[in-house]
């Protein structure tokens, strides 16, 4: 049910930014509200916290916001409060930043090693992934893993290429209990 209604309410977001042309203007408000709510995390304890009436909660949302957000944004956050789904927003900002992301052909790939890359490897990966999907931009997000061992992998939304050396070592040692299994 959380998933429906982060989607439906992301969607509204969304098909407004799109229908008033505005969707570059609604991303920046919504990333920049994303660190806002990040870095207080108090204001979501306050917002979440049953004992506090809606009103206080509106009128909070008032105050904090009405200057520095879009009608459309306030708006959002203001029927977030009314229907009582307040603890989806983090959901909600998310999955319209991830519908932006798609609409504009932005990936986001997380590639893992075992060793930090160099700067022309990171431009060649980076590359090779532009070459190989449809995207016309790539965000990149870099971590070390020695237990990889050696090769890479790297995951774009649900999809994973996996070259590492434990992976193969891995299926490796599965096949072989399989041989020996059969043989038995």
């Amino acid at each position: 049910m959380a998933k429906l209604v982060t989607k439906t309410y992301a969607d509204a977001l969304f098909q407004l930014a799109v229908e008033e042309n505005r969707v570059d203007d609604l991303y920046s408000e919504v990333t920049q509200l994303v660190q806002i709510l990040d870095d207080n995390p108090d204001l979501a304890k306050i917002m979440s916290h049953p004992s506090v009436d809606k009103e206080e909660k509106l009128s909070l949302i008032r105050n904090i916001f009405s200057e520095r957000l879009s009608r459309e944004l306030c708006g959002l956050l203001h029927q977030v409060v009314v229907n009582n789904r307040y603890e989806e927003i983090d959901g909600i900002l998310g999955s319209f930043i991830d519908m932006v992301k798609d609409y504009k052909k932005i990936g986001v790939a997380h590639v893992l090693t075992p060793i930090e890359l160099t700067d022309v490897q990171k431009e060649r990966i980076e590359q090779k992934l532009l070459d190989t999907t449809d995207y016309v931009k790539m965000e990149m997000d870099y971590d070390v893993d020695a237990s990889l061992i050696g090769g890479m992998r790297i995951r774009i939304k649900d999809k994973v290429v996996d070259s590492s050396v434990s992976t193969k070592l891995n299926e490796l040692a599965k096949n072989l209990r399989r041989i020996q299994l059969n043989t038995i």
